[in-house]
C-alpha cells in the first residue's frame, strides 16, 4: 500500500528539466543581454536566472519557469560556461609570426644543443627586456612578525605611501644564466644603450652578442642604430614577433622576481628601491640559473 501511495500523482512534484530546456539556458547565456533588450553587456547569474524564468513559457520551456539561481548555476557549470566571466585574449596581427617565433626557437636550440654537447662557444646569446612600473611603496605602520601560538604570517597594514617608480632593463645570459640589470627612471634609448655598453664591455671583444628582444621604439630608434653602427658585427637582434614577448625567457625571470622580491617589498625611497634590485641581482647571480625554453622545441630542426 505505501508503495501505490508513493507512486501516486503529488502536487508540488518538480518538474523535469530536459536536455532540450537545458540547452535553452546555455544559448541564452553564450548570447549578448544588448541581443535582448538590455543595457548591460555580460550576464550575471542573477539577471540571467531572471531572464529565463520570466521568458521560460513563451519560449516553451515551462520546465524552468519557476527555476532559481541554483538551478540556472548548476545547469552552467556543469557545461563548464561562465558568462559572467570574461578571459582575454590578443588576436595575431604580425603577418610573420610563424617565422619570427621559427627565428627565436632555433637560437633557443642552438644554445641548448651547445650545453648538451659541452661545447666551447664564442658568443653570447641574451634574452632582454624592460620591466617598467616598478613602485617605491613605503608602508605607513611597522610589519607585525609572526609569532608562535600567536599569528601564523606577517601583518602588513593596508595604507601606504608612493614614493614613484623605476624601470627595470635586464638580460639573462642563456648559456651561463647571469643577469645583467640596470635600474633607470625610464627606458628610453639613452638608457638601452647604456644597458648595450654594460654588456659590451662584459664579453670578449671577438665575440658575437645575439639579443633576442621586442621591436620596442627605443630598441630600432635613430640613436639605437647609430650606436650599433659604431660597433659593426658585434650585435645582432633576433626580435620576437608582435605580442610575442610570452616567448621571451627574460619574462620568466621577471614573473620569478615579481613573486619573490617585488611583491612584498616595501622602502622608503626611490633611492633605497634602486639598491634591493641591485642587491638582489647580486644574490641571483651568485647562485646564477640557466633558463631554458622547452614549448615546441623538440619540432625545431638546426
Amino acid at each position: 500500500i505505501m508503495t501505490a501511495l508513493r507512486d501516486l500523482p503529488r502536487p508540488g512534484r518538480p518538474a523535469v528539466i530536459s536536455d532540450e530546456d537545458k540547452a535553452w539556458v546555455l544559448h541564452v547565456a553564450c548570447s549578448k543581454p544588448t541581443e535582448y533588450g538590455y543595457a548591460q553587456e555580460r550576464w550575471t547569474i542573477s539577471k540571467l536566472a531572471e531572464h529565463i524564468k520570466k521568458h521560460a513559457v513563451e519560449s516553451k520551456h515551462p520546465a524552468l519557469a519557476k527555476a532559481g539561481k541554483s538551478t540556472i548555476h548548476r545547469i552552467l557549470s556543469r557545461a563548464h560556461i561562465k558568462p559572467h566571466k570574461t578571459a582575454y585574449y590578443l588576436e595575431r596581427r604580425d603577418d610573420e609570426f610563424e617565422e619570427k617565433m621559427a627565428q627565436v626557437l632555433v637560437v633557443y636550440k642552438e644554445v641548448q644543443q651547445a650545453r648538451e654537447n659541452g661545447s666551447q662557444v664564442q658568443e653570447a646569446v641574451l634574452s632582454y627586456d624592460e620591466k617598467p612600473g616598478i613602485q617605491a611603496i613605503e608602508s605607513i605602520a611597522p610589519d607585525l612578525a609572526p609569532a608562535v601560538g600567536k599569528y601564523s604570517t606577517w601583518s602588513r597594514d593596508y595604507e601606504y605611501k608612493r614614493h614613484g617608480t623605476l624601470s627595470l632593463l635586464a638580460g639573462i645570459d642563456l648559456y651561463d644564466g647571469h643577469v645583467f640589470g640596470l635600474v633607470r627612471d625610464r627606458h628610453r634609448s639613452r638608457e638601452f644603450t647604456e644597458f648595450l655598453d654594460l654588456v659590451d664591455n662584459h664579453y670578449p671583444k671577438d665575440w658575437k652578442i645575439r639579443v633576442i628582444l621586442d621591436n620596442h621604439s627605443s630598441h630600432v630608434s635613430k640613436e639605437t642604430m647609430k650606436w650599433l653602427k659604431g660597433r659593426p658585427n658585434r650585435f645582432e637582434f633576433i626580435y620576437t614577433p608582435k605580442h610575442g614577448s610570452w616567448l621571451n625567457l627574460i619574462e620568466i625571470f621577471f614573473s620569478k622576481m615579481t613573486r619573490a622580491f617585488l611583491r612584498s617589498l616595501r622602502v622608503a625611497s626611490k633611492e633605497e628601491l634602486k639598491e634591493r634590485i641591485e642587491k638582489y641581482l647580486e644574490e641571483v647571480n651568485a647562485a646564477p640559473v640557466v633558463f631554458r625554453w622547452r614549448y615546441k622545441l623538440d619540432e625545431v630542426m638546426v
